[in-house]
């Protein structure tokens, strides 16, 4: 499983450094996850680093 990020996002950069594996990228108006190196956290956190630090709660599990 991976997650997403919306169209809500505020580009605060909040979520990028905590993602374990380095999935999320800044995009031209949001920051974006790489769904295909997206690893839920798993093996790194008890639960997704970056939906923890959202502060508008973007990112959901595709």
């Amino acid at each position: 499983m991976a997650h997403r990020i919306t169209d809500e996002c505020t580009y605060c950069g909040a979520c990028e450094p905590e993602c374990p594996v380095s999935a999320i990228s800044a995009g031209d108006s949001i920051y974006v996850i790489d769904e295909n190196v997206c690893v839920d956290c798993i093996g790194y956190h008890d639960e997704p680093a970056c939906v923890a630090v959202c502060p508008v709660d973007c990112i959901f599990k595709v």
